[in-house]
């Protein structure tokens, strides 16, 4: 992790600039990029959605994910992106398998049918989501280290699919399948040089759906996607965010019910959203084994109101009651490619002026008690 106290990033996906129209339509990147103006201006895109973040001060930057296309659910093809371009899965987008299940309604229905479902009709073939690639085009355009988000991940992906004809027939087996295809992914990040991972999948909440039966299975995939990588590896917690819809059900009972769970995992970071419900259960990180970190949300991407600095930093604080500065990431709450670029620039600036705030009076508190240390310990008359 940077030497810098408190650093600031955000997660993923930023908002597309206007003129950047381009999509992908499930190509992949090396039949798409042939088109010399496609190729241009996605570089241009991934340009500019970093100078942003630069210009606002994150100290960890990411691509913005300027390869999600403009699907639904707000977030573009976050899900998607991944089943179009691995042998295997059919191209239709179907029901999702959940959606018939019983008592399902309301706004829960509502994001299952913005994401709905994948048919799987053979074996799994190699993908072609050239995580390298990507990196490697982002990189190149800054200075500052680029943090790969990884993901929808392998257990969400199998939470999705209809299982049609082929060797795998249910969600654990193909979670298992879909982790060595994403480690094989996360390993050419770190032998690219990316330092910062960020693993994007769902699947902490499944104990919530169908019970303690599903932890040992959750652990399992994700630490075959975590264990011995050699980059710094974070696991976001995400709490849902279909145009800005909640997953209520999925995510009932918030980072209380379901991080005890995972503490032990090999993960050096959680990143959690907190400023979307209020900072209501932050006080789940004094929970947070010593040796783990967190990448603390304080900046609610699900309206378009500029926080003030003040107000960053009082949220700020409220994490700092629990976890000690050092062991703490400030970064946005998920899925800001929904907001207009406008506010979007604003909230990263107001993250990291609130940063900026709560370092000076550390820092100040820290001189004081230096100060004090001295005047204990001085010979006396």
């Amino acid at each position: 992790m940077t030497a810098q106290l408190l650093p600031t990033t955000m997660v993923g996906s930023y908002p597309r600039p206007s003129w950047f129209r381009e999509q992908l339509r499930g190509r992949d990147i090396r039949e798409a990029f042939k088109e010399i103006h496609h190729e241009e201006a996605f570089a241009d895109a991934v340009g500019r959605a970093i100078s942003d973040q630069e210009k606002a001060g994150l100290d960890i930057v990411t691509d913005g994910q300027m390869w999600f296309d403009d699907y639904a659910m707000g977030i573009g093809s976050f899900l998607w992106y991944w089943f179009e371009r691995v042998d295997g899965f059919a191209r239709e987008r179907l029901e999702h398998p959940a959606r018939s299940r019983a008592g399902v309604s309301g706004a829960d229905a509502y994001t299952l049918d913005e994401a709905g479902g994948a048919a799987l009709d053979g074996p799994l073939g190699n993908p072609r989501w050239r995580l390298a690639e990507l990196f490697e085009i982002a990189q190149s355009q800054t200075k500052r280290p680029v943090k790969a988000c990884v993901g929808a991940g392998p257990l969400q992906l199998s939470s999705m699919v209809h299982f049609r004809g082929g060797p795998i027939r249910n969600r654990y087996d193909l979670a298992r399948e879909l982790a060595v295809l994403f480690r094989a992914e996360i390993d050419a990040l770190v032998a690219t040089g990316c330092r910062y991972i960020q693993i994007e999948d769902l699947g902490a909440w499944f104990p919530n759906v169908v019970g303690e039966r599903d932890v040992p299975w959750v652990r399992e995939v994700v630490t075959l996607l975590a264990d011995g990588v050699d980059a710094h590896v974070g696991w976001h917690f995400c709490l849902g965010n279909a145009w800005g819809t909640s997953t209520r059900s999925l995510t009932a009972g918030g980072y209380a019910k379901v991080l005890p769970y995972y503490v032990d995992l090999p993960i050096d970071e959680f990143v959690l959203d907190f400023a979307a419900r209020g900072m209501s259960d932050v006080d789940v990180l004094a929970e947070l084994p010593d040796d783990k970190r967190v990448a603390a949300g304080v900046i609610d991407v699900r309206n378009l109101e500029v926080e003030e600095p003040e107000q960053v930093a009082e949220r700020i604080w409220r994490v700092l009651e629990f976890v000690p500065p050092e062991r703490v990431t400030l970064t946005t709450d998920c899925g800001m490619k929904q907001l207009p670029r406008r506010p979007a620039v604003a909230k990263l600036k107001s993250l990291v002026a609130g940063a900026q705030l709560v370092r000076a009076e550390l820092s100040d508190k820290v001189a004081r008690r230096e100060t004090q240390d001295v005047h204990d310990v001085a010979p006396r008359d």
